[in-house]
């Protein structure tokens, strides 16, 4: 009989370990995000859990989804949220909306509409609604929003703050605070209890109207109400809106509040802090600040040293910018080209180009390319030189880092008008042809003032050209009654 209780328990054992060999031996969170977690780094080790025939929990699939959407790694959170899908994993209503969210932002609006109409019915509630909703608020789509959201409360639907919430950032981003009160009326007439996101949006809209007595009410009215207790993200915000109307002492009492709501001692209110009593120019509060970040926290992320080293040359305390950079550089497993582009964007605007180049140099042994912002930053500089030929350079090279970078990068309109201003003066046809080539092999789309103005320089050097006529209509631009008389002018054909 104990031989065949052996039997038995060794039997479960062995059943019970061949089930565990298909899971991971850690959280798959904490396996996407070892090694330092650079994107890269994050996208192979995803890469490498599809190719393999390990699974993992729901819970954290959950977590790792949070994380890859904070980190805005929206391809592949949607990849592993299909992924596991197939897999057999069953998703609830909520993981729904978030998938909603995710097809939004890797494949577009569209996408994601055809996802919410083949949800079955069952799941198209608030929550899925809601996350349609945001996504078109989010995309600036006014119209289609407001028609959505009359929808759900037709549809008598659970609402809560998150799409009144949603419709207020939509009015905020459209350049229509004032609709913000509205909103707010409507809520409290519905009896839906703001939120802190609330709070915050209603306080941004009244600070876009210059209505600084109206945010302390907010502030007031939310203190009084006594359900929702004001965070370290209320006092960032109040403290922002202060700094902006030049309040800078009411902006620091609101910034010692925002320290006292730190309890939770969350990175993200260190670096608010550090930017904020940078704008109000407290530069000893910045250092303290930046003490006790790295007190904080074991390891200095590469984001904070970013946002001291901004902070510090906001403040002009080059010095101490150069001393805070040496100090990432010596310890930085890989190199952060952004933290060497602030540090160099500085430089250029001293007109220190050789401290410049010497990071430019530093960031390639250290195996890591300028990208765009680098070539922009020279761009810059070699503009108020006056140098043309190195500018369109750095236009080139811009567009060719944010080509393999996989963010199409475009000069400004200004610096396009500027570099077009330069060859009319000069009547310079072969510089902006030059140019027009440069931005025609990156697929830049021509507008009609830029081809307007090469017309003006054929016309104004007496040149012709034969193929001017074919490229207007390459182009699909309309020119001015003056472009198509100089174009019939400089047409040789």
């Amino acid at each position: 009989m104990a031989s065949a209780f052996m039997r038995q328990f060794e039997k479960k054992r062995s059943i019970l370990k061949r089930s565990s060999k298909k899971y991971l031996e850690e959280a798959l969170y904490k396996n996407l995000f070892k090694n330092g977690g650079e994107d890269q780094k994050v996208r192979e080790q995803l890469n490498h859990f599809f190719n393999s025939r390990k699974s993992a929990y729901k819970w954290e699939v959950g977590k790792s989804l949070k994380h890859l959407r904070s980190r805005k790694l929206y391809g592949p959170a949607l990849k592993l949220s299909e992924t596991m899908e197939k897999r057999g994993m069953n998703r609830t209503v909520s993981d729904q909306a978030i998938h909603l969210d995710l097809v939004a932002k890797s494949n577009g609006i569209s996408a994601a509409e055809t996802y919410f109409l083949n949800l079955p019915e069952p799941s198209k509630n608030h929550l899925t609604y809601g996350a349609l909703l945001n996504c078109y608020c989010k995309d600036l789509m006014t119209e289609k929003a407001v028609a959505l959201f009359e929808k759900m409360k037709e549809l008598n639907l659970e609402l809560t703050s998150m799409p009144y919430n949603s419709l207020m950032t939509l009015y905020l981003k459209m350049g229509l605070p004032k609709m913000v009160p509205t909103i707010i009326k409507e809520m409290k007439a519905s009896d839906i209890m703001p939120d802190i996101y609330t709070y915050n949006v209603w306080m941004r809209a009244l600070a876009a109207v210059e209505d600084i007595p109206g945010v302390e009410k907010v502030i007031d009215e939310m203190k009084r109400d006594g359900r929702v207790a004001g965070d370290w993200t209320t006092y960032s915000n109040l403290a922002s809106i202060y700094a902006d109307a030049g309040l800078f002492d009411k902006a620091n009492r609101a910034l010692r509040e925002l320290e006292s709501k730190n309890n939770l001692r969350e990175l993200s209110a260190y670096q608010f802090l550090i930017t904020l009593y940078g704008r109000t120019g407290y530069l000893h509060e910045v250092y303290r600040i930046w003490r006790s970040l790295k007190l904080a926290f074991h390891k200095t992320a590469n984001v904070s040293y970013l946002n001291m080293i901004q902070a510090l040359i906001n403040l002009n305390d080059l010095p101490g910018a150069e001393k805070c950079f040496k100090e990432w550089a010596s310890g930085c497993k890989t190199y952060d080209i952004r933290i060497g582009n602030v540090l160099i964007g500085a430089y250029l605007g001293e007109d220190l180009f050789k401290k410049a180049e010497v990071l430019m140099n530093l960031a390639r042994r250290r195996g890591s390319k300028p990208n765009s912002k680098s070539w922009e930053l020279y761009l810059d500089y070699y503009m108020k030189k006056g140098e043309i030929k190195s500018a369109m350079d750095c236009v080139e090279n811009a567009l060719s880092a944010g080509k393999g970078e996989g963010d199409e990068w475009a000069p400004s309109p200004l610096i396009i008008r500027e570099l077009m201003q330069h060859f009319e003066r000069n009547k310079d046809v072969e510089g902006a042809e030059a140019f027009l080539a440069i931005l025609t092999k990156s697929e830049y789309k021509l507008q009609s003032e830029v081809l307007e103005s090469v017309i003006r320089i054929y016309a104004s050097s007496g040149k012709k050209s034969s193929t001017m006529r074919q490229r207007i209509k390459m182009e699909k631009v309309e020119l001015s009654e003056e472009g198509m008389k100089l174009l019939n002018d400089i047409s040789d054909q």
